[in-house]
């Protein structure tokens, strides 16, 4: 059983770290929508993908979304609460990884669509989770290679590859309209009422400015006829997403393969995030932090493929972004925002009415919130010692990199696909380039001088 401190009236009880209080239910339930609303464009986005490129119905589709949000619900609240050595125990929303799709669709059309091509991902998903669960504990070793100036340029790419997908909302490209004014008005005043919650507004309202930023920018949508509600009345207002629902799981070893590949990118991913937000609510991503992390990423992913009718599971860097621009720091308010996604994963209707805010309302809540995460990591930059020219050419060189894909996304379009599969991913790319940078500069530090030391496990009182 898990014991959670409750503080008292808001002010944190002494002894308490801020990532473990816990808030007020109301506040905590107002909190957790707020992750909810900010990820779930993201998260509903896969599967949809997934789901048409296979040729599937609109019943099998509308299955696949209630599993997708029931799985990013377990999957976030067993990483934010944790169970036994697994789970880092922070902030940190999970969801279906966007890194996944490409290899997914490979493996899924490849086996002629339909069911046949869904239990075949879902084979190759299982396995690819079991071996990152097992590999975990690697990664352990690993974490003496990402002293600051690896941390902050990675931290940063994570912000700046993040910012065309807000761009695309707010411009309403992703609508089939770019540069529509009427997209770019909307997601200016949604931007705006952000600006003007921070600047004018007490401090509690600045907690849910990007809440308040959403509603206000649906609101107007609504007003302008922006807003398409009719999803609402289609979706089902019960469903559960049972196990196997697809048929048993196939297994090929090509799948098992490709998907494995995407595992291993998405564990560098998701240690990235990691170390990112241990940075952000100042409590450090150690080895121990970073494996339980991972295990909490990878036994989601097993499951889900395995039972639960889903894909690979990925922490949501977006989240990140919300956690650094509202200063709320508590793991609870994310855990709440895992319940929430939970109950709209049994009930459709209520999902479809958080679909349906516009996306270039998105967008220019997105321009805020991807460009914090950018922001934190140019002030991690801050504290690097930039005497001399290794520092220098280790953040340089690995920003490039990691911008490349994003500027060009055709760039590595000849390359293998193993190549590809780490390299169009602006993250995994400044990572690699960064970490293998650093060795050449200043070879591997002594873990004592780490900015990521090992420290004690997180504690908690179980019975």
């Amino acid at each position: 059983m898990i014991r959670l401190r409750r503080p008292s009236r808001g002010r944190p009880a002494a002894g308490v770290h801020p990532v473990d209080e816990v808030p007020p239910t109301p506040t905590l339930l107002l909190y957790g929508l707020q992750h909810v609303m900010t990820m779930y464009a993201g998260l509903v986005a896969v599967p949809l993908i997934v789901g048409q490129a296979l040729g599937l119905p609109f019943a099998d589709i509308s299955y696949l979304l209630a599993a997708t949000l029931l799985v990013a619900g377990i999957a976030t609240v067993l990483q934010t609460v944790g169970v036994w050595r697994i789970g880092a125990r922070l902030p940190l929303v999970q969801g279906v990884s966007f890194a996944s799709v490409a290899s997914m669709i490979a493996v899924g059309t490849g086996a002629g669509g339909g069911r046949d091509g869904l239990t075949l991902i879902f084979g190759a998903t299982l396995v690819a989770g079991v071996i990152g669960f097992l590999l975990a504990p690697l990664f352990h070793r690993l974490i003496r290679l990402f002293p600051p100036v690896v941390t902050g340029t990675v931290i940063t790419v994570i912000g700046v590859s993040l910012l065309p997908v807000a761009v695309r909302w707010a411009s309403g490209a992703s609508e089939g309209q770019p540069g529509d004014p009427a997209a770019i008005g909307l997601a200016g005043f949604t931007l705006l009422v952000i600006v003007l919650v921070y600047r004018f507004l007490p401090a509690f309202w600045s907690r849910i400015a990007i809440l308040l930023s959403l509603v206000a920018g649906t609101g107007l949508a609504a007003a302008l006829g922006m807003a398409d509600f009719s999803r609402v009345g289609e979706a089902a207002w019960f469903a559960v997403s049972t196990p196997l629902h697809f048929g048993t799981p196939q297994f090929s070893i090509a799948a098992i393969v490709s998907m494995t590949v995407v595992m291993l990118v998405i564990m560098t991913e998701t240690t990235a995030d990691l170390l990112a937000v241990g940075e952000i609510v100042d409590r450090k991503a150690d080895g121990p932090r970073v494996v339980a992390g991972l295990r909490a990423d990878t036994l989601s992913t097993a499951v889900s493929g395995g039972l639960l009718n889903s894909f690979p599971a990925s922490a949501f860097a977006q989240n990140v972004g919300l956690v650094a621009i509202t200063g709320i720091r508590s793991r609870f308010v994310v855990a709440a925002g895992g319940g929430i996604l939970m109950v709209l994963g049994l009930f459709p209707k209520l999902g479809a009415v958080i679909a349906s805010v516009p996306q270039p309302v998105l967008g220019g809540a997105g321009l805020a919130l991807f460009a914090t995460v950018a922001a934190s990591g140019i002030r991690s930059l801050g504290g690097v010692d930039f005497d001399g020219h290794a520092n220098l050419v280790i953040v340089a060189v690995a920003l490039g990199l990691g911008v490349l894909p994003i500027a060009a996304p055709e760039f590595y379009e000849h390359f293998p696909e193993w190549f590809r599969t780490v390299f169009d991913s602006g993250i995994s790319a400044a990572a690699v380039a960064a970490v293998l940078l650093n060795l050449l500069f200043h070879g591997v530090r002594d873990r004592s001088t780490s900015p990521v030391a090992d420290a004690p496990a997180p504690v908690v009182d179980s019975h």
